[in-house]
């Protein structure tokens, strides 16, 4: 890797697909507040993650169903009152 490139903040962060709990360390300078404690015993910051290779259907080859509607249903129910009519 050539010297000087990089940010300094160019270090070891762990990525966390939420859908399905599947991690990986990878280098990033991506800013984050959260932290998590890996395999190795040490701590790194911690990205959160929609989606990545293991959950994505182009590379899984898997259709996930995702509650989009139940989540706008939901909402709509929570603020109708707020709504003109």
């Amino acid at each position: 890797m050539k010297k000087e490139i990089h940010p300094e903040n160019y270090r070891p962060v762990v990525f966390k697909d939420m859908s399905n709990d599947y991690s990986f360390v990878c280098p990033s300078c991506a800013e984050t507040k959260e932290t998590i404690k890996w395999e190795d015993g040490n701590e790194y910051p911690l990205v959160k993650l929609d989606i990545s290779h293991m959950s994505h259907p182009f590379f899984t080859g898997v259709q996930q169903f995702v509650d989009t509607a139940g989540r706008i249903d939901k909402f709509k129910n929570r603020y109708s009152k707020h709504i003109k009519k």
